[in-house]
């Protein structure tokens, strides 16, 4: 029988493994493996599992393993995980291991799904797996109607999930700006994407970065101090364009309390929870993990 499982540290909170039991009704098993050792998790997965999603902190581990593979012709990697420079679903293949990322797929649906509700729905019962693909092209279809002008995105956090978020912001048609906590890392993943023009913030211009941007994208791993200071009037819509979005990676301890919550509702701003992020990257890499379609939505 196939298995499935979650790579990463620190795990047994993960609500993916209900996820997947809900999206096939139990028809297999999917399992944390869990440590501190990305060697041993990688091969406890070669040895047992037929695809693993992989958390943090081993995403960008994950990414060097695959390219390494690739190198040696026994593996191959998506765009999105290339561009990320990150892996979130590695499956094994008839011509090797395939990493993929589909925290990039997650930020489209989230976006498109604020902007077009019920989108992801409709085109997962019209394309099937493929499905991720025709809304991102779809949005791009629509973007010049939503910001005349252009948009422009703020992307917190500059790990895993931070850089596949500032991968598919871009690829939506945002200009993104990157902010980290450590200045040069931002420096450093905007330095070896320039493709991207990404232009990199001082954590402490988040207030201001804030306001000025259409899409804000918060995939730090703990609240920054900046977040106190936000108000209303920073997530007012900028004139002309479709009101702001706020979408929050981490849904264990989101980084959004209660009281910034209640300002960016009072802004006329839009908020998408982390519970949202793992529900549409797990929809968008069920297919590749198994092979099938999943049953919910």
């Amino acid at each position: 029988m196939k298995r499935f499982g979650l790579i990463g540290s620190n795990i047994g909170h993960s609500g993916s493994p209900e996820l997947f039991r809900r999206a096939y009704d139990g028809q297999w098993p999917y399992e944390l493996l869990e440590g501190t050792d990305f060697q041993v998790l990688w091969k406890r997965f070669l040895d047992s599992y037929q695809g693993v999603n992989v958390t943090a902190p081993f995403k960008e581990k994950a990414y060097e393993q695959i390219v390494a593979l690739t190198a040696d012709g026994l593996g191959a990697i998506t765009g999105p995980a290339m561009k990320a420079g990150a892996v979130n679903l590695a499956v094994k293949t008839d011509d090797g291991i395939l990493g993929d990322n589909t925290d990039f797929s997650a930020v489209i649906l989230s976006t498109a799904e604020v902007c077009f509700p019920g989108i992801t729905g409709e085109f997962l019962s019209e394309f099937g797996a493929s499905f991720h693909v025709k809304v991102h092209k779809f949005f791009r279809q629509k973007f010049d109607e939503l910001y005349p002008g252009g948009g422009q995105a703020l992307v917190v956090g500059c790990g895993g999930a931070g850089r596949a978020a500032a991968v598919a912001a871009a690829e939506l048609g945002y200009d993104v700006m990157l902010l980290n906590r450590t200045q040069e890392k931002a420096a450093g993943f905007a330095l070896s994407r320039q493709e991207y023009g990404f232009a990199v913030c001082p954590a402490q211009e988040l207030k201001n970065a804030v306001k000025s941007c259409d899409l804000i994208i918060y995939a730090a791993s703990g609240a920054a101090q900046e977040l106190t200071s936000l108000q209303a009037e920073d997530f007012v819509a900028i004139p002309g364009h479709r009101g702001k979005i706020v979408i929050e990676a981490n849904y264990k301890e989101p980084s959004f309390k209660a009281s910034l919550l209640d300002i960016i509702a009072l802004a006329g701003a839009t908020y998408v929870p982390g519970q949202n992020w793992l529900l549409l990257q797990a929809l968008a890499g069920y297919s590749t993990l198994t092979g099938a379609l999943p049953k919910i939505f």
